[in-house]
């Protein structure tokens, strides 16, 4: 029978705001296809294209945090001295 380990607290975390950002694209796609559906009335769009504005910079920020942190490690390899 396998051991199960618990997580660490930063594999949680780092799940955790990995799953908030799939749902946040996923809130993206759901009003982007009610707004091509055209049901919506036109202050509705743009009362969701502000929502849909505000997530999509909670994705820009959540990926540009995963950029440095990528950067950051590479550059960690990049200056280990070679054995």
């Amino acid at each position: 029978m396998p051991v199960s380990r618990k997580p660490k607290a930063t594999e949680t975390a780092s799940t955790t705001e990995a799953l908030n950002y799939e749902a946040t694209v996923e809130k993206i796609e759901e009003i982007l296809d009610l707004m091509e559906s055209g049901t919506m009335s036109l202050n509705d769009v743009f009362e969701q294209f502000g929502v849909a504005a505000s997530y999509l910079k909670e994705c820009d920020r959540f990926l540009g945090e995963r950029r440095s942190q990528v950067e950051l490690l590479i550059e960690q390899l990049t200056d280990e001295p070679d054995f």
